[in-house]
């Protein structure tokens, strides 16, 4: 949904259909061949429905399953990766911190990017085990996120790190948790402004510039799937969308 967010800042004409794996959340700690069949049947189910270009608002599964799904189906991908070379190009003190999972960290696209923009500068991985679930729980804010953040933060801080990536869609969701432990110390690097640039270059590309829509939609042209129960979904879109009553929602969706 951070994700989400940024399309729908940048694209208000056009219709958006979101799936929320989170009958198999977190993606994490999973292996990569269950990512990848999970990413395949979801992205079967979005051509279906009739989907032109597809996000893959993870970066677990984009490190696990992007080129599989670019080889398997006819539609453009984006995918997510951490902002390394922003970050790296940015820091003072040649010192940045990277929040992710396992997935991503292990993933070709990150240890290419870090190889080829980051050999200057050290780099100190984090995994954020635990984080994912509080954010599907509603408690980004919590006191048990914040703890959790400082055992991650810290650390880098005391390094010198002055950037911190976040590598996980679900993190910009923290945001306040860790301004609160940084004090203006950290410079937060959200890759998903650069992945809806990057988004937005494809469907002009496309389009030649031409849009269907010239005024924004209304919220009921918005689709929300869910795979599990729909309350965490329904939840954050009441708190990011004015008039999310009237967007669809649609829960334990079947894509077995």
């Amino acid at each position: 949904m951070s994700v989400w967010r940024e399309v729908v800042k940048a694209l208000p004409c056009r219709p958006i259909l979101y799936v929320s794996d989170n009958a198999w959340c977190p993606y994490g700690p999973r292996p990569a061949e269950e990512v990848i069949e999970r990413t395949k049947r979801i992205s079967a189910f979005l051509v279906r429905e009739g989907c032109g270009i597809i996000v893959v608002a993870c970066n677990t599964a984009t490190a696990a399953a992007i080129d599989t799904l670019r080889n398997s189906f006819v539609v453009p991908f984006v995918g997510m990766e951490p902002a390394v070379k922003p970050a790296a190009l940015h820091s003072k003190t040649g010192v940045v911190g990277i929040l992710a999972t396992r997935g991503t960290f292990k993933g070709r696209l990150y240890q290419e990017t870090s190889q080829r923009f980051a050999a200057h500068i050290r780099i100190i991985e984090q995994t954020g085990d635990g984080l994912v679930e509080l954010v599907e729980q509603g408690l980004a804010d919590s006191p048990q996120a914040l703890q959790l953040l400082h055992t991650y933060i810290d650390p880098m801080i005391k390094a010198g790190a002055d950037h911190l990536v976040l590598g996980c869609t679900h993190y910009p969701f923290l945001t306040s948790a860790i301004e609160k432990i940084s004090q203006g110390r950290l410079t937060i690097v959200d890759p998903a402004p650069a992945v809806v640039h990057h988004l937005c270059a494809i469907i002009e590309e496309i389009e030649k510039g031409s849009c269907s829509h010239s005024e924004p939609i209304s919220p009921h042209q918005y689709r929300f799937y869910s795979t599990g129960p729909g309350v965490a979904l329904l939840a954050c879109c009441n708190r990011m969308i004015p008039d999310a009553a009237s967007s669809k929602f649609y829960d334990h969706l079947d894509i077995y």
